[in-house]
Protein backbone atom coordinates (compact mmCIF):
# COMPACT_ATOMS: atom_id res chain seq x y z
CA UNK A 1 0.00 0.00 0.00
CA UNK A 2 1.28 3.46 -0.75
CA UNK A 3 1.60 5.85 2.20
CA UNK A 4 -1.01 8.57 2.60
CA UNK A 5 -0.03 12.18 2.15
CA UNK A 6 -1.22 12.96 5.69
CA UNK A 7 -0.50 10.86 8.76
CA UNK A 8 -3.44 9.16 10.36
CA UNK A 9 -3.78 9.39 14.15
CA UNK A 10 -2.50 6.40 16.10
CA UNK A 11 -5.00 4.79 18.50
CA UNK A 12 -4.88 5.99 22.08
CA UNK A 13 -3.99 3.72 24.99
CA UNK A 14 -7.68 3.57 25.86
CA UNK A 15 -8.60 2.56 22.31
CA UNK A 16 -5.90 -0.10 22.26
CA UNK A 17 -7.18 -1.45 25.57
CA UNK A 18 -10.70 -1.65 24.18
CA UNK A 19 -9.52 -3.43 21.03
CA UNK A 20 -7.53 -5.89 23.13
CA UNK A 21 -10.62 -6.73 25.18
CA UNK A 22 -12.66 -7.33 22.01
CA UNK A 23 -9.95 -9.58 20.55
CA UNK A 24 -9.59 -11.54 23.78
CA UNK A 25 -13.32 -12.20 23.69
CA UNK A 26 -12.99 -13.47 20.10
CA UNK A 27 -10.18 -15.74 21.23
CA UNK A 28 -12.40 -17.22 23.93
CA UNK A 29 -15.23 -17.84 21.48
CA UNK A 30 -12.87 -19.51 19.01
CA UNK A 31 -11.58 -21.82 21.71
CA UNK A 32 -15.07 -22.60 23.02
CA UNK A 33 -16.30 -23.41 19.50
CA UNK A 34 -13.59 -26.04 19.11
CA UNK A 35 -11.99 -24.24 16.16
CA UNK A 36 -9.15 -22.83 18.27
CA UNK A 37 -7.19 -19.62 18.02
CA UNK A 38 -3.68 -21.12 17.89
CA UNK A 39 -3.63 -24.41 15.94
CA UNK A 40 -0.45 -26.44 15.97
CA UNK A 41 -0.29 -26.21 12.20
CA UNK A 42 -2.21 -25.49 9.00
CA UNK A 43 -2.21 -27.25 5.61
CA UNK A 44 0.27 -25.01 3.77
CA UNK A 45 1.26 -26.16 0.29
CA UNK A 46 2.87 -22.95 -1.01
CA UNK A 47 4.35 -19.67 0.17
CA UNK A 48 3.31 -16.19 -0.87
CA UNK A 49 6.71 -15.41 -2.50
CA UNK A 50 6.59 -18.69 -4.44
CA UNK A 51 3.07 -18.03 -5.71
CA UNK A 52 4.01 -14.49 -6.74
CA UNK A 53 7.10 -15.77 -8.56
CA UNK A 54 5.06 -18.39 -10.43
CA UNK A 55 1.94 -16.40 -11.26
CA UNK A 56 2.95 -12.75 -10.96
CA UNK A 57 2.57 -12.06 -14.67
CA UNK A 58 -0.81 -13.68 -15.38
CA UNK A 59 -3.37 -11.65 -17.32
CA UNK A 60 -5.90 -9.40 -15.62
CA UNK A 61 -9.19 -11.06 -14.69
CA UNK A 62 -8.03 -14.60 -15.40
CA UNK A 63 -7.86 -17.94 -13.62
CA UNK A 64 -5.05 -20.48 -13.35
CA UNK A 65 -6.82 -23.69 -12.36
CA UNK A 66 -4.16 -24.11 -9.65
CA UNK A 67 -5.21 -24.50 -6.02
CA UNK A 68 -2.84 -23.47 -3.22
CA UNK A 69 -2.84 -23.36 0.55
CA UNK A 70 -0.86 -20.53 2.07
CA UNK A 71 -0.71 -18.33 5.14
CA UNK A 72 0.36 -14.84 6.10
CA UNK A 73 -0.28 -11.92 8.41
CA UNK A 74 -3.42 -9.95 7.55
CA UNK A 75 -2.37 -6.33 6.94
CA UNK A 76 -5.42 -5.01 5.08
CA UNK A 77 -9.07 -6.02 5.01
CA UNK A 78 -12.32 -4.75 3.58
CA UNK A 79 -15.54 -6.54 4.36
CA UNK A 80 -18.53 -5.94 2.08
CA UNK A 81 -21.80 -7.78 1.86
CA UNK A 82 -21.06 -10.94 -0.09
CA UNK A 83 -17.35 -10.48 -0.83
CA UNK A 84 -14.49 -9.72 1.58
CA UNK A 85 -11.02 -8.63 0.53
CA UNK A 86 -7.86 -9.18 2.57
CA UNK A 87 -4.14 -8.73 2.02
CA UNK A 88 -1.81 -11.35 3.48
CA UNK A 89 1.85 -10.56 4.05
CA UNK A 90 4.68 -13.08 4.37
CA UNK A 91 7.80 -12.65 6.47
CA UNK A 92 9.77 -11.19 3.57
CA UNK A 93 7.07 -8.56 2.92
CA UNK A 94 5.56 -10.29 -0.13
CA UNK A 95 1.79 -9.82 -0.32
CA UNK A 96 -1.17 -11.50 -1.97
CA UNK A 97 -4.88 -10.74 -1.96
CA UNK A 98 -7.39 -13.18 -0.52
CA UNK A 99 -11.01 -12.97 -1.73
CA UNK A 100 -13.60 -14.54 0.58
CA UNK A 101 -16.97 -14.77 -1.17
CA UNK A 102 -20.36 -16.08 -0.15
CA UNK A 103 -20.51 -18.24 -3.27
CA UNK A 104 -17.18 -19.95 -2.58
CA UNK A 105 -17.21 -20.47 1.22
CA UNK A 106 -20.88 -20.40 2.18
CA UNK A 107 -22.90 -18.23 4.53
CA UNK A 108 -21.61 -19.68 7.81
CA UNK A 109 -17.92 -19.40 6.88
CA UNK A 110 -18.33 -15.87 5.55
CA UNK A 111 -20.09 -14.80 8.75
CA UNK A 112 -17.30 -16.36 10.83
CA UNK A 113 -14.70 -14.45 8.79
CA UNK A 114 -16.46 -11.17 9.52
CA UNK A 115 -16.84 -12.03 13.19
CA UNK A 116 -13.43 -13.43 14.10
CA UNK A 117 -10.75 -12.08 11.72
CA UNK A 118 -8.85 -8.87 12.59
CA UNK A 119 -5.87 -6.98 11.20
CA UNK A 120 -2.67 -8.56 12.44
CA UNK A 121 -4.02 -12.12 12.59
CA UNK A 122 -2.09 -14.89 10.89
CA UNK A 123 -4.59 -16.50 8.52
CA UNK A 124 -4.49 -19.65 6.38
CA UNK A 125 -6.39 -19.63 3.10
CA UNK A 126 -6.85 -22.26 0.41
CA UNK A 127 -8.26 -21.77 -3.05
CA UNK A 128 -7.56 -21.13 -6.71
CA UNK A 129 -4.94 -18.60 -7.79
CA UNK A 130 -6.58 -15.94 -9.96
CA UNK A 131 -6.08 -12.38 -11.16
CA UNK A 132 -8.78 -9.94 -10.07
CA UNK A 133 -10.60 -7.49 -12.31
CA UNK A 134 -8.03 -4.89 -11.22
CA UNK A 135 -5.16 -7.22 -12.11
CA UNK A 136 -4.24 -8.08 -8.52
CA UNK A 137 -2.85 -11.57 -7.90
CA UNK A 138 -5.35 -13.26 -5.59
CA UNK A 139 -6.55 -16.46 -4.00
CA UNK A 140 -10.26 -17.15 -4.43
CA UNK A 141 -10.76 -18.68 -1.01
CA UNK A 142 -12.69 -21.93 -0.59
CA UNK A 143 -11.58 -22.53 2.99
CA UNK A 144 -9.77 -20.51 5.64
CA UNK A 145 -8.55 -20.79 9.23
CA UNK A 146 -7.03 -18.48 11.81
CA UNK A 147 -3.43 -19.64 12.28
CA UNK A 148 -2.70 -17.28 15.18
CA UNK A 149 -5.00 -14.71 16.76
CA UNK A 150 -3.42 -11.28 17.33
CA UNK A 151 -4.55 -9.80 20.65
CA UNK A 152 -3.03 -6.36 20.11
CA UNK A 153 -3.73 -4.26 16.99
CA UNK A 154 -0.93 -3.39 14.58
CA UNK A 155 0.24 0.22 14.40
CA UNK A 156 -1.21 2.25 11.56
CA UNK A 157 0.59 0.94 8.48
CA UNK A 158 0.33 4.32 6.75
CA UNK A 159 2.40 6.05 9.44
CA UNK A 160 6.13 5.87 10.15
CA UNK A 161 7.17 4.42 13.49
CA UNK A 162 9.30 6.74 15.59
CA UNK A 163 13.02 5.93 15.86
CA UNK A 164 12.50 4.95 19.49
CA UNK A 165 9.59 2.65 18.63
CA UNK A 166 11.67 1.00 15.92
CA UNK A 167 14.37 -0.17 18.32
CA UNK A 168 12.14 -0.88 21.32
CA UNK A 169 9.61 -2.92 19.33
CA UNK A 170 11.72 -4.25 16.47
CA UNK A 171 9.15 -6.98 15.79
CA UNK A 172 6.65 -4.27 14.83
CA UNK A 173 9.29 -2.48 12.80
CA UNK A 174 9.87 -5.69 10.83
CA UNK A 175 6.15 -6.11 10.20
CA UNK A 176 5.41 -2.61 8.98
CA UNK A 177 8.64 -1.32 7.40
CA UNK A 178 10.27 -2.96 4.38
CA UNK A 179 13.59 -1.21 5.06
CA UNK A 180 13.87 -2.96 8.43
CA UNK A 181 13.52 -6.36 6.77
CA UNK A 182 16.07 -5.37 4.12
CA UNK A 183 18.68 -4.63 6.82
CA UNK A 184 18.21 -8.10 8.32
CA UNK A 185 18.73 -9.67 4.90
CA UNK A 186 21.71 -7.42 4.20
CA UNK A 187 23.33 -8.50 7.46
CA UNK A 188 22.83 -12.17 6.59
CA UNK A 189 24.31 -11.56 3.13
CA UNK A 190 27.32 -9.79 4.66
CA UNK A 191 28.04 -12.64 7.07
CA UNK A 192 27.70 -15.22 4.31
CA UNK A 193 30.03 -13.19 2.07
CA UNK A 194 32.65 -12.84 4.82
CA UNK A 195 32.63 -16.59 5.40
CA UNK A 196 32.89 -17.29 1.67
CA UNK A 197 35.86 -14.95 1.29
CA UNK A 198 37.66 -16.51 4.24
CA UNK A 199 36.98 -20.01 2.90
CA UNK A 200 38.52 -18.95 -0.40
CA UNK A 201 41.71 -18.09 1.49
CA UNK A 202 41.78 -21.37 3.49
CA UNK A 203 40.74 -19.85 6.81
CA UNK A 204 39.01 -21.92 9.50
CA UNK A 205 36.14 -20.52 11.57
CA UNK A 206 36.33 -21.22 15.31
CA UNK A 207 34.52 -20.20 18.49
CA UNK A 208 36.28 -18.85 21.57
CA UNK A 209 34.96 -18.15 25.09
CA UNK A 210 32.74 -15.18 25.83
CA UNK A 211 33.05 -15.77 29.58
CA UNK A 212 36.68 -15.21 30.54
CA UNK A 213 38.68 -15.23 33.76
CA UNK A 214 41.00 -12.59 32.30
CA UNK A 215 39.75 -9.96 29.88
CA UNK A 216 42.10 -8.76 27.17
CA UNK A 217 42.74 -8.19 23.50
CA UNK A 218 41.64 -4.54 23.48
CA UNK A 219 41.77 -1.35 25.51
CA UNK A 220 38.24 -1.35 26.90
CA UNK A 221 36.27 -1.55 30.13
CA UNK A 222 34.66 -4.98 30.63
CA UNK A 223 31.35 -6.14 32.05
CA UNK A 224 31.87 -8.14 35.23
CA UNK A 225 29.82 -11.12 36.34
CA UNK A 226 30.10 -14.04 38.78
CA UNK A 227 30.09 -17.79 38.21
CA UNK A 228 28.23 -19.61 40.97
CA UNK A 229 29.58 -22.97 39.81
CA UNK A 230 33.23 -21.84 39.99
CA UNK A 231 32.71 -19.24 42.74
CA UNK A 232 34.79 -16.74 40.82
CA UNK A 233 34.57 -13.39 39.10
CA UNK A 234 34.31 -13.55 35.31
CA UNK A 235 34.32 -11.03 32.49
CA UNK A 236 32.30 -10.79 29.31
CA UNK A 237 34.91 -10.69 26.59
CA UNK A 238 35.95 -7.41 25.06
CA UNK A 239 37.75 -9.17 22.18
CA UNK A 240 38.54 -12.75 21.08
CA UNK A 241 42.13 -11.86 20.20
CA UNK A 242 44.13 -13.66 22.88
CA UNK A 243 42.30 -16.95 22.36
CA UNK A 244 42.54 -16.77 18.57
CA UNK A 245 46.28 -16.23 18.92
CA UNK A 246 46.45 -19.34 21.09
CA UNK A 247 44.87 -21.16 18.14
CA UNK A 248 47.64 -19.86 15.86
CA UNK A 249 50.23 -21.07 18.37
CA UNK A 250 48.52 -24.46 18.21
CA UNK A 251 48.97 -24.65 14.45
CA UNK A 252 45.69 -23.26 13.06
CA UNK A 253 47.54 -20.95 10.72
CA UNK A 254 44.52 -19.10 9.29
CA UNK A 255 41.67 -18.58 11.72
CA UNK A 256 38.67 -16.27 12.10
CA UNK A 257 35.66 -15.78 14.35
CA UNK A 258 32.39 -13.86 14.07
CA UNK A 259 30.78 -13.47 17.47
CA UNK A 260 29.60 -11.08 20.19
CA UNK A 261 31.78 -8.71 22.20
CA UNK A 262 30.81 -6.60 25.21
CA UNK A 263 32.33 -3.31 26.35
CA UNK A 264 31.04 -1.46 29.38
CA UNK A 265 31.33 1.94 27.78
CA UNK A 266 29.21 4.66 26.22
CA UNK A 267 26.61 4.19 23.51
CA UNK A 268 26.22 6.55 20.55
CA UNK A 269 25.66 6.49 16.79
CA UNK A 270 28.73 4.29 16.23
CA UNK A 271 29.08 2.43 19.56
CA UNK A 272 26.96 -0.25 21.23
CA UNK A 273 27.81 -2.00 24.56
CA UNK A 274 27.10 -5.35 22.83
CA UNK A 275 28.24 -5.72 19.25
CA UNK A 276 29.20 -8.28 16.62
CA UNK A 277 32.90 -8.58 15.90
CA UNK A 278 35.02 -10.26 13.25
CA UNK A 279 38.64 -11.10 14.03
CA UNK A 280 41.07 -13.00 11.84
CA UNK A 281 44.73 -14.06 12.05
CA UNK A 282 47.09 -15.30 9.36
CA UNK A 283 50.39 -16.99 10.21
CA UNK A 284 53.32 -15.72 8.15
CA UNK A 285 51.34 -12.62 7.21
CA UNK A 286 51.74 -8.97 8.21
CA UNK A 287 49.62 -5.84 8.43
CA UNK A 288 50.03 -5.09 4.72
CA UNK A 289 48.65 -8.48 3.67
CA UNK A 290 45.86 -8.18 6.24
CA UNK A 291 44.95 -4.76 4.78
CA UNK A 292 44.65 -6.38 1.35
CA UNK A 293 42.41 -9.09 2.81
CA UNK A 294 40.24 -6.58 4.67
CA UNK A 295 39.65 -4.54 1.52
CA UNK A 296 38.62 -7.73 -0.31
CA UNK A 297 36.28 -8.76 2.54
CA UNK A 298 34.49 -5.41 2.52
CA UNK A 299 34.27 -5.08 -1.25
CA UNK A 300 32.88 -8.61 -1.58
CA UNK A 301 30.32 -7.88 1.15
CA UNK A 302 29.22 -4.71 -0.66
CA UNK A 303 28.67 -6.67 -3.87
CA UNK A 304 26.74 -9.35 -1.96
CA UNK A 305 24.32 -6.73 -0.60
CA UNK A 306 23.98 -4.24 -3.45
CA UNK A 307 25.43 -5.98 -6.50
CA UNK A 308 28.10 -3.32 -6.84
CA UNK A 309 31.04 -1.80 -4.99
CA UNK A 310 29.21 1.52 -5.27
CA UNK A 311 26.59 1.29 -2.55
CA UNK A 312 23.52 3.45 -2.04
CA UNK A 313 23.08 4.75 1.49
CA UNK A 314 19.78 5.21 3.30
CA UNK A 315 19.80 8.95 2.54
CA UNK A 316 20.03 8.22 -1.19
CA UNK A 317 23.68 9.18 -1.55
CA UNK A 318 26.15 6.85 -3.26
CA UNK A 319 29.46 5.74 -1.77
CA UNK A 320 32.25 4.11 -3.75
CA UNK A 321 34.01 1.20 -2.04
CA UNK A 322 35.80 0.12 -5.21
CA UNK A 323 39.39 0.50 -6.36
CA UNK A 324 42.58 0.41 -4.30
CA UNK A 325 42.24 2.24 -1.00
CA UNK A 326 44.71 4.90 0.12
CA UNK A 327 47.23 4.21 2.90
CA UNK A 328 48.51 7.20 4.88
CA UNK A 329 50.92 7.50 7.81
CA UNK A 330 49.46 8.71 11.12
CA UNK A 331 52.42 10.96 12.05
CA UNK A 332 52.89 12.33 8.54
CA UNK A 333 49.18 13.14 8.07
CA UNK A 334 49.00 14.77 11.53
CA UNK A 335 52.08 16.89 10.84
CA UNK A 336 50.69 18.05 7.52
CA UNK A 337 47.26 18.93 8.95
CA UNK A 338 48.62 20.64 12.09
CA UNK A 339 51.33 22.55 10.27
CA UNK A 340 53.99 21.39 12.75
CA UNK A 341 56.26 18.35 12.79
CA UNK A 342 54.98 15.57 15.04
CA UNK A 343 57.20 12.48 15.33
CA UNK A 344 57.61 9.59 17.78
CA UNK A 345 60.28 11.75 19.47
CA UNK A 346 57.95 14.72 20.09
CA UNK A 347 57.74 15.22 23.86
CA UNK A 348 54.57 14.97 25.93
CA UNK A 349 54.97 18.64 26.91
CA UNK A 350 55.08 19.72 23.26
CA UNK A 351 52.02 17.62 22.49
CA UNK A 352 50.19 19.01 25.51
CA UNK A 353 50.89 22.51 24.25
CA UNK A 354 49.53 21.68 20.80
CA UNK A 355 46.48 20.02 22.36
CA UNK A 356 45.79 23.02 24.57
CA UNK A 357 46.01 25.36 21.59
CA UNK A 358 43.12 23.56 19.86
CA UNK A 359 41.09 22.61 22.94
CA UNK A 360 41.89 18.88 22.94
CA UNK A 361 41.80 17.29 26.39
CA UNK A 362 43.25 13.85 27.18
CA UNK A 363 42.70 11.87 30.39
CA UNK A 364 46.00 10.51 31.77
CA UNK A 365 47.96 11.84 28.80
CA UNK A 366 50.78 9.82 27.26
CA UNK A 367 52.64 10.44 24.01
CA UNK A 368 50.49 7.93 22.15
CA UNK A 369 47.15 9.09 23.53
CA UNK A 370 47.96 12.68 22.70
CA UNK A 371 49.07 11.83 19.16
CA UNK A 372 45.91 9.82 18.51
CA UNK A 373 43.57 12.47 19.97
CA UNK A 374 45.31 15.21 17.99
CA UNK A 375 45.12 13.10 14.84
CA UNK A 376 41.38 12.63 15.36
CA UNK A 377 40.99 16.39 15.82
CA UNK A 378 42.94 17.36 12.72
CA UNK A 379 42.57 14.49 10.25
CA UNK A 380 39.75 12.07 11.02
CA UNK A 381 36.85 14.10 9.66
CA UNK A 382 38.68 14.70 6.36
CA UNK A 383 38.79 11.01 5.45
CA UNK A 384 35.79 10.53 3.19
CA UNK A 385 37.09 7.82 0.84
CA UNK A 386 38.14 4.46 2.41
CA UNK A 387 41.58 5.02 3.93
CA UNK A 388 44.05 2.89 5.91
CA UNK A 389 45.80 5.00 8.56
CA UNK A 390 49.15 3.31 9.17
CA UNK A 391 51.80 3.20 11.91
CA UNK A 392 50.57 4.03 15.42
CA UNK A 393 52.36 5.06 18.63
CA UNK A 394 53.85 2.12 20.51
CA UNK A 395 52.38 2.92 23.94
CA UNK A 396 48.75 2.69 22.76
CA UNK A 397 49.22 -0.64 20.96
CA UNK A 398 50.56 -3.19 23.46
CA UNK A 399 49.80 -6.25 21.29
CA UNK A 400 51.47 -4.98 18.11
CA UNK A 401 54.93 -5.59 16.65
CA UNK A 402 57.35 -2.65 16.48
CA UNK A 403 57.71 -1.20 13.00
CA UNK A 404 60.50 -2.88 11.07
CA UNK A 405 62.14 0.44 9.98
CA UNK A 406 60.52 3.28 11.97
CA UNK A 407 61.52 3.50 15.67
CA UNK A 408 58.78 4.43 18.15
CA UNK A 409 55.82 3.21 16.11
CA UNK A 410 54.13 -0.12 15.57
CA UNK A 411 52.81 -1.87 12.49
CA UNK A 412 49.15 -1.13 13.02
CA UNK A 413 46.48 0.40 10.80
CA UNK A 414 42.95 1.65 11.34
CA UNK A 415 40.55 1.71 8.42
CA UNK A 416 38.30 4.76 8.13
CA UNK A 417 35.16 4.83 6.01
CA UNK A 418 33.47 8.20 5.57
CA UNK A 419 34.87 9.53 8.83
CA UNK A 420 34.36 6.58 11.19
CA UNK A 421 36.67 3.74 12.15
CA UNK A 422 35.60 0.42 10.65
CA UNK A 423 38.48 -2.00 11.21
CA UNK A 424 41.97 -2.33 12.65
CA UNK A 425 44.90 -4.51 11.64
CA UNK A 426 48.31 -5.47 13.04
CA UNK A 427 51.56 -7.18 12.47
CA UNK A 428 51.16 -9.13 15.68
CA UNK A 429 53.67 -9.01 18.54
CA UNK A 430 54.90 -12.60 18.97
CA UNK A 431 58.00 -12.06 21.18
CA UNK A 432 56.93 -13.21 24.67
CA UNK A 433 59.63 -11.15 26.41
CA UNK A 434 58.57 -7.86 24.81
CA UNK A 435 54.92 -8.80 25.26
CA UNK A 436 55.50 -9.21 28.99
CA UNK A 437 57.15 -5.80 29.13
CA UNK A 438 54.15 -4.27 27.36
CA UNK A 439 51.72 -5.95 29.76
CA UNK A 440 53.71 -4.66 32.74
CA UNK A 441 53.46 -1.13 31.34
CA UNK A 442 49.72 -1.61 30.93
CA UNK A 443 49.50 -2.72 34.56
CA UNK A 444 51.27 0.47 35.60
CA UNK A 445 48.74 2.52 33.61
CA UNK A 446 45.92 0.64 35.33
CA UNK A 447 47.44 1.47 38.72
CA UNK A 448 47.33 5.14 37.72
CA UNK A 449 43.59 4.90 37.09
CA UNK A 450 43.30 3.82 33.46
CA UNK A 451 40.23 1.55 33.58
CA UNK A 452 40.79 0.48 29.94
CA UNK A 453 44.37 -0.76 30.44
CA UNK A 454 45.03 -4.46 29.83
CA UNK A 455 45.89 -6.94 32.56
CA UNK A 456 48.94 -9.18 32.59
CA UNK A 457 47.75 -12.50 31.17
CA UNK A 458 50.18 -15.24 32.26
CA UNK A 459 48.41 -18.03 30.35
CA UNK A 460 48.61 -16.06 27.10
CA UNK A 461 52.30 -15.31 27.70
CA UNK A 462 52.92 -19.02 28.36
CA UNK A 463 51.33 -19.83 25.00
CA UNK A 464 53.61 -17.33 23.26
CA UNK A 465 56.63 -18.95 24.92
CA UNK A 466 55.90 -22.12 22.94
CA UNK A 467 56.43 -20.08 19.77
CA UNK A 468 53.98 -18.10 17.64
CA UNK A 469 54.91 -17.60 13.97
CA UNK A 470 54.99 -14.13 12.40
CA UNK A 471 51.32 -13.23 12.08
CA UNK A 472 49.02 -10.57 10.69
CA UNK A 473 45.69 -9.94 12.36
CA UNK A 474 42.59 -7.80 11.94
CA UNK A 475 39.35 -6.94 13.72
CA UNK A 476 36.19 -5.37 12.31
CA UNK A 477 32.77 -4.57 13.74
CA UNK A 478 30.00 -6.28 11.76
CA UNK A 479 27.54 -3.58 12.82
CA UNK A 480 29.87 -0.90 11.51
CA UNK A 481 30.37 -2.81 8.27
CA UNK A 482 26.58 -2.67 7.79
CA UNK A 483 26.78 1.07 8.51
CA UNK A 484 29.39 1.47 5.77
CA UNK A 485 27.25 -0.42 3.25
CA UNK A 486 23.82 0.97 4.17
CA UNK A 487 24.56 4.41 5.66
CA UNK A 488 22.41 3.62 8.72
CA UNK A 489 23.20 4.28 12.38
CA UNK A 490 24.40 1.43 14.54
CA UNK A 491 21.05 0.87 16.27
CA UNK A 492 19.41 0.32 12.88
CA UNK A 493 21.96 -2.32 11.88
CA UNK A 494 21.50 -4.37 15.08
CA UNK A 495 18.34 -6.46 15.04
CA UNK A 496 17.61 -6.05 18.75
CA UNK A 497 19.84 -3.27 20.16
CA UNK A 498 20.22 -2.68 23.87
CA UNK A 499 17.96 0.16 25.07
CA UNK A 500 17.24 1.53 28.53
Amino acid sequence: MSPLTELEPEPTESEISEQKAVRLAKRERLIESGVGAYPVGVAITDTIPAVRARFGDIETDSVTGVTVGLAGRLVFMRNTGKLCFATLQSGDGSRIQAMVSLAAVGEESLAAWKEFVDLGDHVFVAGEVISSRRGELSVMVTEWQIASKAILPLPNLHNELSDEARVRSRYLDLIVRPAAREVVRARAAVNASLRNTFTGHDYLEVETPMLQTMHGGAAARPFVTTSNAFDTELYLRIAPELFLKRAVVGGIDRVFEINRNFRNEGADSTHSPEFAMLEAYQAYGDYNQIADLTQELIQNAAVAVSGSMTVTWADGSEYDLGGEWARIDMYDSLSEAAGVSVTPDTSVDELLGLAASVGVEVHLPTHGKLVEELWEHYVKSTLIAPTFVMNFPVDTSPLVRAHRTKPGVVEKWDLYIRGFELATGYSELVDPVIQRERFVEQALQASRGDVEAMRLDEEFLRALEFGMPPTGGMGMGIDRLLMAITGLGIRETILFPLVK
